[in-house]
C-alpha cells in the first residue's frame, strides 16, 4: 500500500464522515397529515353528530307528542327551504339586518374606545363604572318603552336598543384587556423613553387586542338577540314580526323555519367574528401555546 493510496483512503472516509454526520439518524421525516385526519382532530365531526342526534330526537318527539303546534324536523326544513324563496323573508332580513349594522356599528365605535380609555385610565373609571354596572344588570326589555317615548316607533328607537344590548359587552372587555397588560412592559418601556405614544401602539393597543376582539364577537352575539327583541316587543316589522305572524295564523312550519334562520344568521355572524379574532390574534394563540411547553421544559425532571 503506498502512501499515496493511504491519504486518499483517509480523505475518502473523512467526507463519508461529513455526509453521515450531515444526515444524523435522530431526525425525523415530516410527514404530511392527511385530510381525514386533520378533519377528526377538529370539532367539526362531534358538531355534526352532536345535530343529528339533536334532529333525530325532535323527529321522533314530534311524531310521538307533537301536533298543530309543534312540526316534525322535516316538515320545518321544508318549510325553511320555501321561506327561502320568498320575497317577504329578504324583505324582513333586509329591515331587521339594518338596525343590526347601524346599532352594532355604533355599539363598536362607542365601546372599544371607551373600553380602552377606562382601562387606561382609572379616574375616569370611577365616574363611569356605576353607570355601566347598571347597564349590565338592567333588563333591556325594561328600556323599550322609554326608547318609544323618546325616538318614536321607527329604525332610530330600533337601532338604539341594538346598541344598548352590544356596547356593554365591548366596553368591559376592552377595559379587562387593557388591564391584563403586563405592567412591567410599560415600565421597561418608560425607562427606555418611550412616548407615551409609543406604549399606546406597542404595548397597550396590541396586549388588549386579544380581548377587544372577544368582546366584539360577544357584542355581536347580543345585538342580534337585541334586533329580535325589538321588534317582537316595540315593533311588528322584520323578522320578529314575521314572527309574530305566523305565530298569530298558527302557522307553526314558517314559525319555525323562520326562528331556524335568524338562529343559522346569528351563528354566520359569530363564525366570522370568530375567524377574524383568530387572524388578527393569531400571534396570541401561539404564545399560549407555547407557554405550558416552556413550563415543562423548566420543570426538573
Amino acid at each position: 500500500m503506498t502512501p499515496t493510496t493511504t491519504l486518499r483512503e483517509a480523505r475518502a472516509g473523512r467526507a463519508s464522515g461529513a455526509r453521515r454526520s450531515l444526515t444524523p439518524r435522530g431526525i425525523r421525516r415530516v410527514r404530511r397529515v392527511r385530510p381525514a385526519r386533520r378533519l377528526r382532530d377538529t370539532n367539526l365531526p362531534y358538531q355534526l353528530l352532536a345535530f343529528a342526534l339533536f334532529a333525530t330526537a325532535w323527529e321522533l318527539y314530534a311524531r310521538a307528542r307533537g301536533g298543530l303546534l309543534l312540526p316534525g324536523f322535516g316538515e320545518t326544513v321544508r318549510a325553511t327551504v320555501t321561506l327561502l324563496g320568498e320575497a317577504e323573508l329578504w324583505r324582513a332580513l333586509y329591515v331587521s339586518n339594518q338596525a343590526l349594522v347601524l346599532g352594532f356599528g355604533i355599539a363598536l365605535g362607542v365601546g372599544v374606545p371607551a373600553g380602552i380609555l377606562l382601562g387606561r385610565f382609572r379616574t375616569l373609571e370611577r365616574y363611569t363604572d356605576v353607570h355601566l354596572n347598571i347597564l349590565l344588570v338592567t333588563p333591556m326589555a325594561a328600556i323599550i318603552p322609554l326608547l318609544v317615548m323618546w325616538a318614536g316607533v321607527g329604525l332610530t328607537s330600533r337601532v338604539a336598543l341594538v346598541a344598548l344590548f352590544s356596547v356593554v359587552m365591548v366596553i368591559v372587555n376592552s377595559r379587562a384587556g387593557v388591564r391584563q397588560v403586563d405592567p412591567s412592559l410599560i415600565e421597561m418601556a418608560r425607562s427606555f423613553g418611550a412616548s407615551e405614544r409609543r406604549v399606546w401602539t406597542r404595548i397597550l393597543l396590541p396586549g388588549a387586542l386579544p380581548a377587544v376582539m372577544t368582546g366584539v364577537r360577544l357584542g355581536l352575539g347580543r345585538a342580534v338577540t337585541g334586533m329580535v327583541l325589538v321588534e317582537l316587543l316595540m315593533v311588528s316589522d322584520g323578522l320578529g314580526g314575521l314572527i309574530l305572524t305566523y305565530r298569530g295564523l298558527l302557522k307553526a312550519p314558517p314559525l319555525y323555519g323562520t326562528i331556524a334562520i335568524v338562529l343559522a344568521e346569528a351563528l354566520l355572524l359569530i363564525s366570522l367574528a370568530r375567524w377574524a379574532e383568530h387572524r388578527l390574534t393569531r400571534w396570541a394563540s401561539a404564545h399560549q401555546d407555547q407557554e405550558p411547553r416552556s413550563r415543562t421544559a423548566r420543570s426538573p425532571k
